[in-house]
């Protein structure tokens, strides 16, 4: 385990060519206040052997004169090394170390556990794979702990070890570990971690931090620094996609015009064709240019100079991108947002936004909803204060080019910056494209009313103005439903507009997508178009997969609830897959479609649906009979 020595001094090309094969991990350790995060990082380096001896005569030394270990080593100090930290016995900043094994290199951010300190916190887990989050045992699970998750898992890390630690306090109690252990499962179940560890521990003491403990023959799990060294941490999706963000515009001389950044994603070759964002113009890699002379290939992490075959305008804050799966482009994006500033987030004030793509102003048009990070639920709000955490619907005044957060982190991150004053207010991880459901219209717009009220437009239609969504899987006969509908009513003497799901992506929304926000701002879309046709006296009757119980609910508010009918077409999954005309089941179990309600993205059942049919048992006929004495019912054709 220990990193060895020997080859230094024998063979030092050998271990240099050893060490760097060896991956990389990066960390961090969080937690509540005095939970033992500095003394855990330090009872790793010292339990390894990776403390030189200068430095262990001054941990000595300091150890007698401000330690808070007794007569023992405090190890807290080779982490804390600001004066107020090692004065107070806490982590103010974010202190980063180095280190090594025999099986992996390790990077680890010591963050700070008071809360007003989060924002450092947030720092420190944002370039990390891994978190460890620990726990007093005496404790347990506290607000502070809760928060870090929270922030760790909206950050990408999907790897966490909740180190349960000063079990040497609670006498080794296996009791009290799987207490806290079932504690933090239960609040965790929500958070997007994919595999979390537990582990019992005494940093103070090192009982399973390096070896084994003999406290705790009751465990059966590796200690911490053997799971570190094995744990397989997965990376971010799209990270093969090619994002070349241009930090400066390189001009020693007429003859040379380059470009230089560091790859963010992607691999980079001379001849590779590529694309200049947000202006769309394209070109091919020249040369790859580095200090030691000119490169073939360029990789995730490497700074770099290309040159293009071609001069076309790219300045700082542009983004070279491939040809294919390019990233987007947007003016208004929904993001989550840790706010870091004593004054509070207030929608329509003015700040700056950076990104890997450059600096502009922004402003926050809504805040959507505030995390509680006790309990995990999306609260209403109206805006942030210190160290809440919320989603936030942005607007930019130049395009920003981006990837979600989740595929790609340098890509999908950005900073709020105080206009006046410089400093950071923000940091924030980009959920996408704006859906448009908070969005708020600009102050100047009056909506127009109308001078014919809503009794003449009933007395003269025979109806009272009503929006039927028909959701349920592909192929479940949605369509073929709203067109009987349609026929019927209109043979009544109805006044009817059908949306077809099909019909408004060839049209109103055709730019859109069919991934959940898009989906998403689909059914948006063909709301606002049914709010606006019911004014006006008319039945609207709308067919969508609407695959989100909760995009379908704000549907519902949007359009009002005394004028929405839901008819659920519960027609079973192994019946649609049969019936699919265009193949669309079988292209997405062979991956050739993403996100498809029913194979490879969810479908939520509706639970408070008006009407549930299903046209594997009843014909289409006895469906719209169905619909048609549900409207009758409710005094909508009776008008």
């Amino acid at each position: 385990m220990l990193e060895s020595s020997d080859l230094i001094a024998t063979d030092i090309e050998t271990y240099l060519s050893e060490h760097e094969r060896k991956g990389l991990l990066r960390f961090l350790t969080c937690g509540s206040v005095d939970d033992g995060k500095s003394t855990l990082i330090g009872r790793l380096l010292h339990d390894t052997k990776l403390i030189y001896e200068d430095q262990l005569l001054g941990l000595r030394a300091d150890s007698a004169i401000m330690g808070s270990a007794g007569d023992r080593l405090d190890l807290a100090l080779l982490m804390d090394g600001l004066k107020a930290e090692r004065e107070q016995g806490i982590t103010i900043d974010v202190a980063y170390r180095y280190f090594s094994t025999t099986r992996r290199k390790f990077i680890v951010a010591d963050t700070p556990g008071h809360e007003q300190y989060t924002r450092n916190m947030a720092t420190g887990a944002s370039n990390c794979e891994l978190a460890v989050i620990l726990i007093d045992a005496r404790s347990g699970v506290l607000n502070q702990t809760r928060r870090h998750s929270c922030i760790s898992s909206l950050l990408g890390i999907r790897n966490v070890v909740v180190a349960i630690n000063k079990m040497d306090l609670v006498d080794w109690s296996a009791e009290r570990f799987h207490e806290i252990k079932d504690e933090y499962q239960a609040f965790s179940k929500e958070l997007n971690f994919t595999d979390t560890y537990f582990v019992p521990m005494s940093a103070l003491l090192g009982d399973n931090v390096v070896e084994q403990s003999g406290h705790l023959t009751w465990f059966d799990g590796p200690p911490l620094m053997e799971y570190l060294e094995t744990v397989e941490v997965g990376g971010a999706d799209g990270l093969e996609d090619l994002r070349f963000p241009v930090q400066l515009v390189v001009r020693p001389d007429l003859d040379f015009r380059g470009f230089a950044g560091t790859v963010a994603a992607g691999v980079l070759h001379p001849g590779d064709a590529v694309v200049a964002l947000p202006s769309g113009v394209s070109s091919t890699i020249d040369r790859i240019v580095t200090f030691v002379g000119d490169q073939d290939e360029a990789r995730a992490g490497d700074a770099i100079t290309v040159t293009l075959t071609d001069e076309i305008d790219v300045s700082r804050g542009d983004l070279l991108v491939g040809v294919e799966n390019p990233p987007n482009i947007s003016h208004d994006i929904d993001a989550v947002i840790v706010w870091m500033a004593d004054s509070t987030l207030e929608p329509g004030r003015q700040y700056l936004l950076q990104s890997v793509a450059g600096l502009g102003g922004a402003s926050v048009t809504a805040v959507n909803y505030r995390v509680d990070v006790n309990t995990l639920e999306q609260v209403s709000a109206d805006n942030l204060a210190l160290n809440e955490i919320g989603c936030c619907a942005i607007t930019v005044d130049r395009p920003l080019v981006f990837d979600p957060y989740v595929e790609n982190r340098q890509t999908g991150s950005f900073v709020l910056i105080d206009r006046m004053s410089n400093s950071t207010l923000a940091a924030g991880m980009i959920l996408g494209v704006s859906s448009g459901w908070d969005r708020r219209p600009d102050a100047g717009l009056v909506r127009q009313s109308s001078e014919i009220e809503p009794s003449e437009r009933a007395a003269r239609y025979g109806q009272l103005p009503a929006t039927v969504l028909l959701t349920g899987l592909t192929a479940a006969g949605k369509s073929t439903i709203a067109t009987a509908l349609e026929r019927r009513l209109f043979d009544r003497g109805r006044a009817t507009v059908r949306l077809d799901g099909e019909n408004m992506r060839l049209g109103i929304s055709r730019d859109l997508s069919f991934s959940a926000q898009d989906r998403s701002e689909n059914l948006r879309r063909v709301a606002e178009v049914a709010r606006l046709v019911n004014n006006q006296g008319l039945i609207a009757i709308a067919a969508l997969v609407a695959p989100k119980a909760d995009v379908r609910e704000r549907a519902r508010k949007l359009v009002g609830a005394d004028r929405w009918i839901e008819v659920f077409v519960d027609t079973p999954l192994a019946v649609c897959r049969e019936r699919d005309p265009m193949g669309l089941y079988q292209q997405a179990e062979a991956e050739e479609i993403q996100q498809f309600p029913g194979v490879s993205a969810p479908y939520e059942r509706p639970t408070d649906m008006d009407l549930r049919v299903d046209t594997s048992v009843d014909s289409v006929e006895k469906c719209v009979d169905s619909i048609l004495a549900l409207l009758e019912s409710r005094g909508i054709l009776n008008a």
